[in-house]
């Protein structure tokens, strides 16, 4: 029997189980390039981590001044990602550990990102991770993406569980802000290090500064273990 008692853990996709962020950055580098912003840089990419597809494109319309529709931008970079996704996007070796550590003792477990249902689909089966995350929800599945709580509550019901005992793993501002606003407890694993001060990540349960480099399964399910009477 788990040592969790009650308590469900969501993942965040991007950044948290996955690398895909080079992935995000490289499609949206070309698709810009093609409508006319040939110097889009890593750094500017960053200040989108954690935001939607479909949010960020809006934002690239309006601060770009880009003739294409939102919609036409969304797509555009939709089918540039997918292509990157499936041909290289690595599992983080101690994620992979930690859903299967959770599998094999029954913990409920589900999957809320900002990406379109494909990307996560393409994801999950070319990884392998769909094996053990079948409860899923993308942001565009929900009224509005994060940091609003929506995809959180949302996977919650689809678990059938009380948000008050889910505790959700992310990498990015936005996401911690969410799962703070669901009620939800949070393990915040940032993927940008510069943003591990944002006031966001201070509601966070546990903050490991060191992102990825710090985490490992055994330590994050000790550390569920210890603090699952407070869920």
């Amino acid at each position: 029997m788990s040592k969790l008692g009650t308590l469900s853990v969501i993942f965040d996709l991007d950044g948290t189980l996955v690398d895909s962020e080079p992935n995000y950055y490289e499609a949206g580098r070309q698709i810009l390039a093609e409508h006319g912003v040939p110097d889009f840089t890593w750094t500017e990419h960053e200040r989108y981590v954690g935001i939607s597809t479909l949010e960020t494109v809006g934002l690239w319309k309006r601060e770009y001044g880009l003739d294409a529709s939102v919609e036409q931008l969304f797509a555009a970079k939709n089918r540039r990602y997918l292509e990157l996704a499936r041909a290289n996007t690595p599992v983080y070796p101690e994620m992979r550990k930690f859903v299967e550590l959770l599998a094999s003792e029954g913990v409920p477990t589900a999957v809320a990102s900002g990406s379109s249902p494909q990307a996560i689909e393409a994801i999950l089966r070319g990884t392998g991770l769909d094996t053990f995350l079948r409860t899923v929800v993308s942001a565009d599945e929900v009224e509005r993406g994060k940091p609003a709580p929506h995809v959180f509550l949302e996977a919650a019901r689809r678990l059938g569980v009380d948000p008050a005992h889910c505790v959700v793993l992310e990498d990015a501002a936005p996401g911690a802000a969410a799962a703070h606003a669901a009620g939800m407890r949070c393990i915040a694993i940032p993927y940008v290090a510069a943003q591990a001060d944002a006031p966001e990540f201070t509601t966070a349960s546990l903050l490991l500064r060191g992102g990825q480099a710090e985490f490992t399964a055994r330590s994050a399910y000790d550390w569920l273990a210890r603090t699952a009477s407070s869920s």
